[in-house]
């Protein structure tokens, strides 16, 4: 089946640009467009998609807010961020919001392509150094104390999954935290998905978010 993308940005050049490329793959179709956030929720409740390619500046309603209303529905379309600048305000609101990932609207197509099918497949396409310089930007924004709930969350972790969570957020791939724990990769894979499962969190990008939250890391990704 083909991936059903919404184009959500109120640049017509730009959805034309990304239209002609996305029409071009076998496994992808452009199911519909929006000028803004607000004609973007209107046009989903006819209209399903399975990613949602989402401006964050756009009139009427911006993409932060049109991706935490879309992401707190039932059977929500998957929502990447498509940003001008790499360390956009707008773009860690968006991954609180509940967005996959952020790339920037000069990405190469191939890229474009390639996060396109991770996020529908269930990943989160934030490239880790991008993340870390994100939060850091934004470290004086996050809470300065941590909340119970939040506490009581990261304890319900093991020694182990509390390890695996402090190098998912410090940005390491799977297969660099199974070298360094000496684990085999499918094992890692194992532990991140359970510490998503304890933690309630969607995907990776939620993990630094969280992590750096509550204090696990600090800018710069140290923890």
């Amino acid at each position: 089946m083909s991936i059903r993308v919404m184009l959500v940005d109120d640049q017509v050049l730009l959805r034309t640009g990304f239209r002609m490329v996305l029409a071009a793959q076998p496994d992808m179709e452009v199911v519909a467009e929006a000028g803004d956030g607000a004609e973007a929720i209107e046009v989903l409740r006819a209209t399903r998609a399975d990613v949602v390619l989402m401006d964050v500046r756009m009139p009427r309603m911006d993409g932060v807010e049109a991706t935490r209303r879309l992401c707190a529905q039932e059977d929500a379309p998957k929502v990447l961020i498509l940003t001008t600048f790499d360390l956009d305000e707008y773009a860690f609101s968006a991954l609180k919001a509940g967005a996959c990932g952020f790339m920037l609207k000069d990405v190469p197509p191939a890229e474009l392509l390639a996060a396109i099918r991770a996020v529908h497949s269930g990943d989160a396409v934030v490239a880790p150094t991008t993340t870390r310089r994100l939060l850091d930007r934004f470290m004086p924004m996050l809470p300065s104390t941590v909340s119970a709930p939040a506490e009581g969350r990261i304890g319900r972790l093991t020694e182990r999954e509390h390890e695996v969570l402090l190098l998912v957020a410090q940005g390491l791939s799977n297969g660099e935290i199974a070298a360094h724990l000496v684990l085999s990769e499918a094992t890692v894979k194992t532990h991140v998905g359970r510490i998503l499962a304890k933690l309630g969190l969607r995907d990776r990008v939620q993990v630094v978010v969280l992590a750096y939250e509550t204090g696990l890391i600090h800018a710069g990704g140290r923890p």
